[in-house]
């Protein structure tokens, strides 16, 4: 059965308490902080470049491909909310790996604080882009009949995020545990793989959905037709 990480408390400093979901949180960004430290320490502009560095700019590169197809503006203004996102998900699930680990996004705290993010990010980055004027005109169009349509629209598909990611990710881990009780000896392995891959994928729809939500009144034409020209 799997346990209730906000209710489990793995330790406590004087009144404050620190539950499984902190406590595993922190251990993901410890991981990609040390990570992010390690491989950028000797990043190199020219002459022969590492392995290390060549991997992790096709990372970079295939997240800021992405924002940019979805978007079709400039990747570099979204890529450390959506790059964050992704990579916090997807080390959670390669980490489950290790035995004792739980996975923080099997918690609905972790996936609303995400969603949280999300929320705070559209109306920023809605400002940035097409000014106060401009995001807040997406609320009355076609018709400002639609005002209140289109403020509900914008709370229950963001929040839909925290659900989303929650759900699939418990049931995961509960299909998992359920299979590896009753096959002990021969599902671990290839479940592990199975849930890798999901994870993953989880990890690329969350961060798909976000770009989408916070690019939404981004100014697409001007990013588009500026690269186009330099192309020229």
């Amino acid at each position: 059965m799997l346990e209730n990480l906000d209710q489990t408390i793995v330790f406590q400093i004087g009144p404050i308490t620190i539950n499984a979901t902190i406590f595993y949180t922190w251990i993901v960004m410890a991981v990609l902080a040390g990570l992010s430290v390690w491989m950028t320490h000797n990043l190199k502009t020219n002459g022969k470049i590492g392995k290390i560095q060549i991997i992790m700019e096709m990372i970079v590169s295939a997240i800021q491909g992405q924002i940019k197809d979805v978007s079709g503006d400039n990747p570099k203004k979204y890529l450390s909310l959506i790059g964050t996102f992704f990579l916090f998900i997807a080390m959670s699930n390669l980490l489950s790996i290790i035995p004792w680990f739980k996975v923080p996004t099997t918690s609905l705290t972790t996936t609303v604080a995400f969603a949280s993010c999300v929320f705070f990010a559209i109306p920023y980055y809605g400002v940035k882009n097409a000014g106060w004027k401009g995001y807040f005109k997406k609320f009355i169009e076609p018709t400002p009949v639609m005002l209140p349509m289109n403020i509900i629209s914008d709370f229950s598909s963001t929040f839909s995020l925290a659900f989303r990611l929650y759900g699939n990710m418990l049931s995961g881990a509960v299909i998992g545990s359920v299979l590896i009780m009753l096959v002990p000896f021969i599902v671990p392995l290839p479940m592990q793989i199975l849930g890798l891959l999901t994870g993953t994928i989880q990890a690329y729809i969350f961060a798909l959905l976000a770009i989408v939500y916070v690019s939404a009144v981004a100014p697409k034409e001007s990013f588009v037709q500026s690269t186009d020209t330099k192309g020229e």
